[in-house]
């Protein structure tokens, strides 16, 4: 398996998983920088490598009047002077092939949105950036769908790729996680995250908005890290009830110990 090196983290086989977490969007910098502090002591504490993610722009969410976020500008500010004070590496989804040259000046690793995984104008921005490439698996994707978007990535000579497992549709306005999924992916070669707070997403479950099922993260998070998978991507807010975007399926910062605390000793077990 190719070891992914983002800053000081080394991901991919035999190696700690990773944790990639945050809130959903960037609500402000205060939140950011209190959530990556917090975020960085509880994992720190228990030896697990962290790596803070949030997005600038969330321009796939359904209804216009939702809230997106800062924008590029305002949001990439905020994330560096995380990278900066906080010091853990940053990551965000970028849904404009035009950003991507922008967002590399910030982001350790930049991410393909899963609803944009096989959009090839992107994925190919993202690649020649240098930067590390998170492909979220588009929740319309079978696991071997992802082949020909690492040969996309390959193309033009960057080989430094992670892909994210984030569910796949199950019927309407729900989404099924198939852990077979985990070892088929990483037989191409990359590690494997699993999203467990994405996967128990409910889409367009609030009608304008999506729902979730957070009281699964935990049962889920335990399972692929069983299974077998290189580390979780989580999203974590102190509040998830006032969250500005996916409150319903980020789990409270609050119980975050107490999931890394089983997580950890899986892994240790195994």
């Amino acid at each position: 398996m190719q070891e992914i090196i983002v800053r000081n983290i080394r991901i991919g086989e035999k190696r700690p998983s990773v944790l990639i977490a945050g809130p959903c969007v960037i609500e402000s910098q205060a939140l950011c920088l209190d959530t990556a502090k917090r975020i960085k002591d509880i994992a720190y504490k228990l030896g697990i490598p962290y790596i803070f993610k949030s997005s600038f722009d969330k321009a796939n969410r359904m209804s216009i009047g939702s809230f997106r976020g800062p924008g590029i500008k305002k949001g990439l500010e905020i994330l560096n002077k995380v990278k900066q004070q906080v010091k853990v590496p940053v990551l965000s989804d970028v849904h404009c092939a035009k950003d991507m040259a922008e967002a590399a000046k910030v982001l350790d690793i930049i991410q393909i949105p899963a609803f944009l995984s096989r959009q090839t104008d992107i994925v190919l921005a993202a690649a020649r950036t240098g930067k590390v490439v998170n492909i979220k698996k588009g929740q319309f994707l079978a696991p071997w769908d992802i082949l020909p978007i690492i040969r996309k990535v390959e193309s033009v000579g960057n080989k430094k790729i992670i892909i994210t497992e984030r569910g796949v549709s199950f019927g309407y306005n729900n989404l099924v996680s198939d852990f077979r999924a985990l070892q088929i992916m990483r037989e191409f070669g990359y590690p494997v995250i699993y999203d467990a707070t994405h996967s128990i997403q409910v889409p367009g479950g609030k009608g304008t908005s999506s729902g979730g099922e957070r009281q699964f993260v935990e049962g889920l998070s335990r399972a692929a890290i069983a299974f077998g998978c290189d580390g979780l991507f989580l999203e974590v807010h102190p509040q998830p009830g006032s969250a500005l975007c996916d409150g319903p399926n980020m789990i409270n910062l609050k119980d975050l110990e107490k999931l890394l605390k089983q997580v950890k000793s899986i892994e240790e077990a195994l």
